[in-house]
């Protein structure tokens, strides 16, 4: 009895820890992606960026000339305003203007619910390498914006407001489809109007995009090819909210297990500790032979052993 009664604490106290071991796990599991999850958007922006190839006088050389003004990515912006570069071989190494603007702003942030790119451009003049005083073009206001909302169909859109100007030409941009000048003794540009696509999770939009091909033949250059965006801006949509509901769903269901298993071990252990004794007690009667008279014989036997005792003693003493 007194073995059973040390038992029953200690199956007791391994049911509960079993039971807490079982609880215990499935609030872990499902916090495990809540701290994987969170996945922020992505968003960026760049006032210019331009890939150029600046071909030399007499073939002497081919110099790459790739640049970008007020790019950022989120979470960051950037207002600088003008933009030089040098070149060797160009105008004996001098820096030469690229953009001058009165405003040229770039904004990108990122939340785990909202990613946004937006750009923003104003009386902006760009230049090429041996075009020191004509400008490739002029634009009034340009502006781009990229919107990525969790639960949202992706959002892009670019304008461009106000006269433009290339190569010293008042132009006419079109929606419909890209627009060429030509200059005579000086070359050409190809220009996109307001640019914009999107996809289930991204969006981009780039106010203008210019194909380049100018023969300046000045200040050393002979030739310059290429690629300039003004105004791009781009982003992703949030991924957080997607991955944390999977998650919960184990959390809500499993708790329920270990509280219904809890109470298995109790009842194992307490119902055969109350049936020990009688079975205890039949096992030891057949392997006795004993029957109800048992008691009886045992007892004139412990009678007679006491009677046979007490005359040895009384013998020895009177012998001594």
């Amino acid at each position: 009895m007194n073995s059973d009664n040390f038992r029953m604490p200690a199956r007791r106290l391994a049911a509960v820890a079993t039971a807490a071991a079982l609880t215990a796990a499935p609030l872990f599991l499902s916090a495990r992606p809540a701290h994987a999850t969170g996945g922020h958007g992505h968003a960026s922006a760049a006032v210019l960026r331009a890939g150029l190839d600046v071909s030399l006088l007499h073939r002497t050389a081919d110099v790459p000339l790739t640049l970008s003004l007020d790019e950022v990515q989120a979470p960051g912006d950037a207002d600088r305003t003008a933009l030089s570069a040098r070149l060797d071989g160009v105008d004996q190494g001098r820096p030469f203007s690229v953009l001058r603007a009165d405003v040229a702003s770039a904004r990108a942030t990122a939340t785990d619910e909202r990613a946004e790119g937006s750009v923003r451009l104003a009386n902006a003049r760009l230049h090429v390498p041996g075009l020191p005083l004509l400008s490739l073009v002029e634009v009034g206001t340009v502006t781009a914006r990229a919107t990525c909302a969790a639960g949202r169909e992706p959002e892009a859109e670019a304008n461009v407001l106000g006269a433009v100007t290339v190569l010293g030409k008042r132009t006419t941009l079109t929606a419909g489809g890209p627009t060429e000048v030509r200059v005579p003794g000086v070359g050409e540009v190809r220009l996109g109007l307001a640019e914009h696509r999107t996809t289930s999770g991204t969006a981009a939009a780039t106010a203008l995009r210019l194909k380049v091909s100018v023969n300046p033949l000045r200040l050393n250059v002979a030739e310059v090819t290429g690629t300039v965006t003004l105004a791009e801006a781009s982003c992703e949509t949030p991924v957080g909210e997607e991955e944390t509901t999977p998650s919960e769903a184990p959390a809500s269901s499993e708790p329920a297990a270990p509280e219904s298993a809890a109470p298995a071990p109790e009842k194992s252990t307490e119902a055969p500790a109350s049936r020990a004794e009688p079975q205890g007690t039949r096992s030891n009667l057949a392997e006795t032979g004993g029957s109800s008279a048992t008691p009886y014989i045992a007892g004139g036997a412990l009678a007679l052993l006491l009677l046979g005792g007490g005359a040895v003693t009384v013998a020895r003493r009177r012998r001594g």
